[in-house]
């Protein structure tokens, strides 16, 4: 009984592992078919795919003087780009878009060319004829002297003060290439060509001055710049001979220095403004606290409606009488008019007059 338990286990581990063990058998490189093998310009054709990395961005092209077994020569410069479509694997790495037929830049032989926009790079060709459209043999590779690279590729430099406020970012790609042909190699031009996002590399051509003879091998330094202000994931790419050697990832940081300007633009016009407008009011409106006339409450007291001008007078007295810091005690000057008037005044008309001697 025991053993028939073990056996019973031992095949459902097989069964459970056997789906995982086919299909790290049927992994194997990304897989291309079309529902037609040749169309003509305003057509569409179905491309379908499988074997992709899950969840994966491609991008569809049609590409001109390519074949499956070479790949595309021109890089993206020879594919019709402007009618390229993006899809999106689903889990299991399967894919299906209509893609519209359109005229590659050069001559056929053409090939659909589906490639990954982010992450680890992988690509496959399906042969595809665009009818109507010229057929050439495809150029010669050239003879002689060859260059492959040897080392990863890197980006030396680093950001300062003014590419924190939109300056250019700039630095230096590093690589080491040697000659595996049989004839030197003088001054050879690379093309070095920056990316962002899905949009094709913009390609300049640098000229490297040396001379890398057969079996040797160069250290090349080209320098790489971007626009001003350009912040986010880049692609630096690096092309010999009409054929991508190397691609080397760069994040721009974003910069913040140009915002803080903006928001202290924002901050201190309005203020500044604020401030000049009031100064401006300030000085153009009417003083009207100088010319208003100052009341003085005395004038008051003796105006007051209803009174004589004597009574006026002794109400002023009386107003002045009653201050407590003013009394009448206190002026020498008073004190004999508040007197009482005495009855032996020699002026006094009621005083009475004695007649005969003393």
């Amino acid at each position: 009984m025991t053993a028939r338990v073990r056996i019973a286990v031992l095949l459902a581990v097989l069964a459970l592992l056997a789906p995982t063990a086919a299909a790290v058998v049927d992994d194997g490189p990304p897989v291309v078919k079309l529902s037609e093998s040749q169309a003509g310009t305003g057509g569409s054709v179905t491309v379908t795919g499988s074997g992709w990395r899950p969840r994966a961005l491609l991008m569809i092209l049609i590409c001109g003087q390519s074949v499956p077994s070479t790949g595309v020569r021109g890089g993206t410069n020879s594919c019709a780009n402007a009618d390229g479509r993006a899809v999106t694997t689903d889990a299991e790495g399967r894919f299906s878009k209509k893609l519209p037929v359109a005229e590659p830049p050069v001559p056929c032989p053409c090939v659909v060319h589906v490639a990954t926009a982010t992450g680890a790079k992988a690509e496959a060709d399906a042969i595809f004829q665009v009818a109507g459209h010229a057929v050439e043999p495809l150029p010669a590779e050239p003879s002689g002297g060859r260059l492959s690279v040897l080392t990863d590729t890197r980006l030396d430099g680093s950001g300062g003060l003014l590419t924190w406020f939109g300056a250019r970012p700039a630095r230096t790609l590093v690589f080491t290439v040697g000659n595996v042909g049989t004839s030197a190699v003088k001054n050879p031009v690379f093309q070095v060509g920056t990316s962002h996002g899905v949009f094709a590399p913009r390609w300049e051509e640098q000229q490297w001055r040396g001379t890398i003879r057969p079996g040797e091998k160069a250290r090349i330094e080209l320098p790489v710049e971007l626009a001003a202000g350009a912040h986010g994931d880049y692609t630096v790419s690096l092309k010999y001979g009409g054929k991508v050697m190397a691609e080397q990832p760069w994040g721009v940081g974003r910069p913040w220095g140009v915002t803080l300007f903006w928001v202290l633009v924002c901050l201190v016009v309005p203020a500044a403004l604020f401030r000049a407008g009031m100064a401006v009011v300030d000085r153009v409106r009417p003083r009207q606290a100088a010319r208003r006339p100052r009341v003085r409450m005395p004038e008051l007291a003796l105006r007051l409606p209803g009174l004589r001008p004597r009574q006026e007078a002794r109400h002023s007295q009386r107003s002045s009488s009653a201050l407590p810091w003013f009394t009448p005690d206190n002026d020498p000057g008073t004190a004999g008019r508040l007197s009482a008037p005495h009855d032996d005044s020699p002026t006094s008309p009621t005083a009475p007059t004695r007649k005969g001697p003393p």
